[in-house]
């Protein structure tokens, strides 16, 4: 079983505590975020992982080589030149590991209590299903964990749970490849998003195909793994995963640390 780490973030909103360290690195009840997800990872079953570092990237190196990868097989994907962002990140992380199995995705920053393992199962039994389909889209290129938590930005998804579009409702603005996810409104003249579809906010966590790959091809230097998905959700399946019922916490902001400790004291994460 296969992950990868995105690790590699300035931790910009954490200042000051990242002006000396990554965000990885940042303590939660005195263990390091990116050991809390190490050792969550490993509990479920993972063998093989991907970290991406770039800021303070040393450290987290050191730190994993130090504890001897915590019994497993870590390597890491480095982005000192240049931060590669979701999507660039993946694309040059994805080719490091070893097989070609399913990927879990997981931001090192987030806290949850979501069935890691039952998410990975089902990405996985999903795609074996839709590559015996006879259908155009065969690939099942991605699973995207989701919530109906508030936010100003959500994917659009139908009700077969395959991403469409995505939206900012602060502005209105909507991205996709379907013409018919636009819908005029005439009372207020702006266009929106159809009704029709769900919106759903993205927990920073998935389990990516990397039979899609070859998607990437085109696709050069920093980018976002959305807008990828965006480009090719009319010829590959991107499915979301609804947790209607997800605790979720990312751990982005000062206040916020105070907030993990609570969480990781009264929840396996």
């Amino acid at each position: 079983m296969n992950a990868l780490i995105f690790a590699a973030g300035l931790g910009t909103r954490l200042k000051p505590l990242t002006d000396t360290m990554p965000k990885a690195m940042v303590p939660i009840n005195g263990k390091p975020l990116v050991q809390i997800l190490i050792e969550r990872l490993k509990a479920i079953g993972v063998t093989e992982v991907v970290i991406n570092v770039h800021h303070f990237a040393q450290q987290i190196i050191d730190f994993v080589e130090a504890n001897h990868g915590f019994g497993l097989d870590i390597r890491f994907s480095d982005e000192t030149d240049m931060l590669l962002e979701t999507g660039g990140g993946l694309k040059k992380a994805a080719r490091l590991f070893s097989n070609d199995d399913l990927i879990l995705v997981h931001n090192v920053d987030i806290f949850s209590d979501a069935d890691l393992r039952r998410l990975y199962d089902d990405a996985s039994f999903l795609s074996h299903a839709v590559a015996l389909a006879p259908t155009l889209r065969n690939v099942m290129g991605a699973m995207m964990l989701v919530s109906e938590r508030a936010t100003q930005r959500y994917l659009l998804f139908d009700n077969d749970n395959n991403l469409v579009g995505w939206t900012n409702i602060a502005t209105a603005q909507v991205k996709s490849p379907y013409p018919d996810i636009m819908e005029h409104d005439g009372e207020h003249g702006y266009f929106d998003h159809n009704p029709q579809y769900r919106k759903y906010a993205f927990a920073g966590i998935q389990v990516f195909n990397p039979a899609i790959l070859g998607y990437m091809d085109e696709w050069e230097g920093k980018f976002s793994i959305i807008d990828f998905y965006l480009s090719i959700c009319d010829r590959v399946q991107i499915k979301c995963y609804p947790n209607a019922h997800l605790r979720l916490l990312d751990v982005g902001k000062l206040d916020s640390i105070a907030q993990a400790e609570q969480f990781f004291a009264n929840y396996d994460v």
